[in-house]
């Protein structure tokens, strides 16, 4: 069904949104003030097919994927529109929580561009390999042959990845190439190939010896190593485990835990949870003393030796512990004088609850995801604590993902 729509506002997840008597319509790649031409395709959902009347706030998209690949949700907003759009994703989800606070302006934390990616290589309806990222809200690839917002420290990581998927183009399984930059070239994991033979090794044993390769693995199992692969985390060095997380900006890492030093103040004593590598608690360990968790054995390894390598740290100590099965209890968290969590998506429920029982002074928390940050700052309210203020991190630019510092206190 086609109809004129106009849209009075962009939703959470990056799309315009139409109201209708049957309801909001959400329209892709429009803005506020606009008056388009819509096809419906779903109860809630239309294609956008032509621009009828456009907003004075609409520019260029400068990657010429924009609208075809799903990576990026909004390329075609003014700046300013775009920044008080982002922040306003934050404040209103914590008005819809209930909570006030002090919410800072949006930093931009995109630096010099991604230095991870995702990419998906399968083979095309044509049977003709296809590289690249998924289609918006879709499993079809979209092949590229160039990224704009990844970092120049990416070079060379799209056409490595097709040399990979062209190496493995006889296996039936889509591939997921994983590809981080790191200070001794990329450090590349392949995922979903299942087993392969010798001959497959050996040609991509070959790619790996042709130039900017670290470090290339196979469902973290090793297949060629030029270097190691090596992130500087404040005055330390970690060797980086494969598939384990790391903020997908450079800037964005610093960013975060600049904001995590400032409100940490003088602590002396600080519990980092879901510490993963390090980002945070190596350079804590600056400061005073630091004890980190995560769920990520290797990654909690390669924190520990890095700590343990690191000349003038005050003490680190890093183990393995399931936060959402088995969280931090409250007599345990006594002693601290700050806590740091960071935990994925889902937030940390419990982990919340158990640090709203205690009596720690200082808790900062780190989120990417503004809907589980107020659930989880709401549960310590309740037990007590002030939210102090909250400042959005623009690390992921062009989408409607946002990250988030707040401080609590008692």
């Amino acid at each position: 069904m086609v109809e004129r729509l106009h849209i009075i506002e962009v939703g959470h997840r990056g799309d315009g949104v139409a109201r209708t008597p049957d309801g909001p319509v959400f329209v892709p790649y429009t803005l506020p003030g606009e008056t388009i031409d819509a096809e419906r395709f779903h109860p809630d959902r239309s294609h956008l097919l032509r621009i009828v009347e456009a907003s004075p706030d609409r520019i260029e998209p400068f990657c010429p994927h924009f609208g075809v690949c799903g990576g990026c949700a909004i390329q075609h907003w003014s700046e300013p529109a775009y920044r008080v759009w982002k922040r306003g994703l934050v404040v209103s989800a914590l008005e819809q929580a209930g909570l006030e606070t002090t919410v800072g302006q949006l930093i931009d934390a995109h630096g010099d561009g991604r230095r991870r990616a995702v990419l998906h290589a399968r083979r095309g309806t044509k049977d003709i390999v296809e590289v690249g990222f998924s289609a918006p809200r879709a499993h079809l690839i979209v092949p590229i042959d160039r990224c704009p917002v990844l970092a120049p420290s990416m070079k060379g990581t799209i056409e490595i990845a097709w040399k990979i998927a062209e190496a493995l183009s006889l296996l039936a399984k889509p591939l997921d190439i994983h590809v981080t930059a790191t200070i001794n070239g990329l450090d590349i994991d392949i995922r979903g190939s299942g087993p392969i033979d010798s001959k497959r090794v050996t040609a991509l044993t070959s790619i790996a010896a042709t130039g900017g390769i670290a470090r290339l693995t196979r469902h973290g199992e090793l297949i060629a190593l030029n270097a190691p692969p090596l992130l500087q985390v404040g005055k330390a060095r970690v060797t980086l485990p494969p598939g384990s997380f790391l903020q997908s900006t450079e800037r964005g890492e610093h960013v975060l835990a600049e904001l995590v030093l400032q409100y940490s103040g003088s602590a002396k004593n600080t519990l980092d949870l879901f510490c993963g590598i390090g980002p945070f608690a190596l350079r804590l360990a600056e400061r005073g003393r630091v004890t980190a968790m995560d769920s990520d054995q290797n990654a909690v390894d390669a924190l520990a030796k890095a700590a343990q390598a690191t000349p003038g740290l005050k003490p680190v100590a890093a183990s393995k512990r399931d936060l959402f099965r088995r969280p931090m209890t409250f007599q345990e968290l006594s002693g601290f004088d700050a806590i740091v969590f960071d935990p994925p998506r889902q937030g940390a429920e419990a982990q919340a609850r158990e640090i709203a029982r205690s009596k720690v002074r200082n808790v900062i928390a780190v989120s990417c995801n503004a809907a589980t940050f107020a659930r989880d700052a709401a549960i310590l309210i309740e037990g007590g604590y002030t939210l102090r203020s909250v400042t959005p991190v623009d690390q992921f630019k062009y989408t409607a993902h946002v990250e988030i510092v707040g401080q609590f206190t008692r």
